[in-house]
């Protein structure tokens, strides 16, 4: 009997996994990247609906990702501790309201309100994704069931090249305020799935604290309000960098260390810092998640504007220009989902990453249109590598326990990420989209491609994620 077969023979006796949550948890988790994509295309014709430059509109990508960097975290501790079901259908359903909210907006105000809705609403998706994924590995003895973890990253990467083609014709047909409608039906949907799809909770999930404890104390409160005040001080300062509001900085060095303090004397810490400090290879995770996703949402924005504003192209065309990079993306997750191991998958996503950059620093507003589908196509490599290996290194290094709140935090880092983007975006575009400022941007998408580079050459842990992946891959 050969390997495979006396696999086949193991795997006989196994449950499989239920197949009847793939689609609540899919359409959940995609719920955050397809109001990212539809957005980069929308933001020029917003601004030019309510008269904001690009430095303002950029506060409708930062808002969503500032309340879902907070969110995610929190939602996922949520989860780990009450289960996914009733965290999925609440989330879910707020993205509806947030949905009728962003499509009547009179002005841009009350837009950024609809947008931080939006980032709270698609807070559960994701890590009650990832939460139900643990307990059918336990379920059914696969540590990767059926390729789900492959299954989601492909959906994230099948939206994503939905998104900015549908964005556009939704403008072309109802305008940019049809870009907010659309997550009426998507809300509708996902809640009608949930409500059919996801097992109700019968017990406290495995591995949760002990309810003497109270709801409270087991939710930890204080340290949440902590970590909100460290996050939010330190994204509004990346926001407007400036050395006036260096008390921004101050407040969420503060607020980070009373946060330390509160977590390592809990009894049932928000975030145990004890366990997250002594995972170095889960730390460098989110570090590479960090710097790898400010280059991806550097371009997804700043790339993006540049085809419209100072390439020429409609919102439409813009959003068939990132065709190719997704297309391309879905079909290296596809191939790659196949193969054992992260440390390769990482290493050729960061060269795919600063081949990119270094075609943007070519580009003007007299380039062929073949150059700039070049640049999407090479990003489609990285953009099918990284999503992937990061969130299946998160899955085999993180606490089993605390699942969905680690995938959470790799959200959180990552959307940090787009902060940072979304800042360094907004400084070097200024009042327009100009070549300029797309080359200023592109320096320093290389930075942060370069050390995304260094960060997975000189980590050797990569190494036992690829051992367990080979060992425990059905």
């Amino acid at each position: 009997m050969t390997e495979a077969e006396a696999e086949a023979a193991r795997d006989s006796g196994r449950p499989a996994f239920d197949r009847r949550l793939l689609p609540p948890l899919l359409l959940g988790s995609v719920l955050n990247p397809v109001n990212s994509t539809i957005v980069a295309v929308a933001l020029v014709p917003i601004g030019r609906a309510l008269g904001a430059p690009a430095s303002q509109t950029a506060w409708l990508v930062s808002a969503l990702y500032l309340a879902t960097a907070l969110g995610q975290p929190v939602v996922g501790r949520l989860v780990d501790l009450f289960g996914p079901r009733r965290l999925f259908l609440i989330s879910t359903g707020l993205v509806g309201v947030a949905g009728v909210v962003g499509a009547l907006a009179p002005g841009l105000g009350v837009l950024i309100g609809a947008r931080v809705l939006l980032g709270f609403g698609t807070c559960a998706g994701y890590p009650a994704a990832m939460a139900l994924v643990r307990s059918e590995a336990e379920r059914t003895g696969r540590d990767s069931p059926g390729g789900v973890l492959t299954a989601l990253a492909v959906a994230n990467q099948t939206v994503a090249v939905v998104g900015p083609l549908l964005g556009g014709l939704l403008i072309a047909v109802g305008g940019w305020r049809a870009t907010f409608a659309l997550n009426v039906p998507l809300s509708v949907a996902a809640v009608a799935l949930g409500l059919l799809r996801l097992p109700r909770e019968k017990r406290a999930p495995v591995g949760g604290p002990a309810r003497r404890g109270g709801a409270v104390a087991r939710l930890d409160l204080p340290g949440m309000g902590l970590f909100a005040a460290m996050l939010v001080s330190l994204l509004l300062f990346l926001m407007n960098l400036h050395l006036r509001d260096w008390y921004l900085l101050a407040l969420s060095a503060a607020a980070g260390a009373a946060f330390a303090v509160r977590e390592l004397r809990a009894t049932t810490p928000f975030i145990d810092l004890r366990v997250l400090g002594g995972n170095t290879p889960l730390l460098a995770t989110y570090g590479r998640a960090l710097v790898a996703y400010v280059v991806a949402y550097a371009f997804l924005y700043g790339f993006t504007q540049w085809t419209e504003e100072g390439f020429g192209l409609t919102p439409f065309h813009a959003g068939l220009a990132q065709i190719p990079m997704f297309l391309l993306a879905i079909g290296v997750s596809v191939v790659s989902g196949r193969s054992r191991g992260v440390r390769g998958k990482l290493l050729i996503g960061a060269a795919g990453q600063i081949a990119a950059c270094g075609v943007i620093l070519t580009l003007t507003g007299d380039s062929p249109l073949w150059l700039l589908l070049l640049v999407a196509l090479v990003f489609g490599v990285p953009q099918g590598l990284n999503n992937l290996a990061l969130q299946n290194s998160v899955y085999f290094q993180a606490d089993p326990a605390r699942t969905a709140s680690s995938a959470g935090l790799l959200r959180t880092f990552a959307y940090i990420g787009s902060m940072v983007a979304s800042a360094a975006t907004a400084a070097s575009f200024g009042q327009h989209a100009d070549t300029g400022g797309l080359h200023r941007l592109a320096w320093v998408m290389l930075g942060a491609a370069v050390l995304y580079l260094v960060l997975t050459l000189f980590d050797r842990t990569l190494g036992r994620v690829d051992t367990r992946d080979t060992r425990t891959a059905a």
